[in-house]
């Protein structure tokens, strides 16, 4: 079956960019001229999904109105003839069909995963967490959906990372199409005990079997569902396949990594971009970087 829906779980505090998400949520900062979370949307639209479920928590309504209409201000940009903006500030609103769920309480991204089992049904899904930006270039998602197609199995995103302490990691064994067969996942292990330094990316393609080995999944540390856990039982069952790449992807949950997508995508902004390769050429002038 064709992957048509996608759900991206946003219902986390922000608290390492603290002060700035205290009343902003953490997908609505700004990267360039658009938030965080618009460049997962157009990434979910781009792989040909044309249904997003978003998970949400308090204090996440500015999310709802970026991907709304907003008449007042398209009245303002036509009665000044500001056409450009209005087709920009429309174009917003229709990117998908757009659907918003609220997680009442922070049980983890298997809980927030979950929520979305009435509105799958039993269609595959994509699962994109926001934190995790992919340069457009690099096509992830849509690679991973007709990865999907072809094997028949859940796709996960893997990337070889210095220290997979930090992250989901698998052991994998090859298999056919670029792909590997993971054999096992488990979630933040110990540098010594990790099964290898693939770690999973927040990229997933799922058949509807996970949700009802999300059903199975006890709570772990702090009560939490972990996704990672219920992918370990989904894998007793059918094959998980990992999908290996290797750049283009930012960590925006990530102070550094943040300001990286900031000045990469900058640099590649048709209007912006040839004005800020000159204000940086001045900076690193300045602070004698070569």
């Amino acid at each position: 079956m064709t992957v048509r829906k996608a759900v991206i779980p946003a219902a986390g505090l922000g608290t390492r960019f603290l002060p700035a998400t205290k009343t902003t949520p953490k997908e609505m900062l700004p990267i360039v001229d658009k938030p965080s979370i618009q460049y997962v949307v157009e990434e979910a639209v781009a792989a040909g999904i044309e249904d997003i479920l978003i998970v949400t928590g308090r204090s996440k309504k500015t999310m709802e109105d970026h991907f709304d209409r907003a008449p007042e201000l398209e009245a303002e940009l036509a009665a000044k003839g500001k056409t450009d903006l209005l087709a920009t500030v429309r174009a917003v609103s229709s990117l998908a069909d757009i659907t918003f769920v609220r997680q009442g309480e922070p049980l983890g991204l298997g809980h927030a995963v979950g929520m979305a089992r009435r509105h799958v049904g039993d269609e595959p899904f994509a699962v994109l967490l926001p934190d995790d930006l992919i340069h457009p270039r690099i096509g992830l998602l849509a690679r991973m959906c007709a990865a999907f197609d072809s094997c028949g199995g859940s796709v996960i995103a893997l990337m070889e990372v210095a220290d997979p302490s930090a992250y989901g990691c698998a052991r994998p064994e090859p298999a056919e199409g670029g792909l590997v067969r993971i054999t096992e996942i488990v979630e933040k292990p110990a540098s010594a005990d990790a099964p290898s330094n693939l770690a999973v990316m927040g990229r997933y393609v799922f058949p509807a079997a996970i949700f009802d080995a999300i059903d199975q999944v006890t709570p772990g540390q702090g009560g939490e569902l972990q996704l990672t856990d219920a992918v370990a039982l989904l894998m007793r069952e059918q094959a998980v396949f990992g999908f290996p790449f290797a750049e283009g992807r930012y960590d925006a949950g990530n102070k550094l990594d943040y300001l990286r997508a900031v000045v990469e995508l900058a640099l590649e902004h048709d209007e912006l971009g040839p004005g800020f390769r000159d204000v940086l050429e001045v900076i690193c002038r300045r602070e004698g970087i070569a």
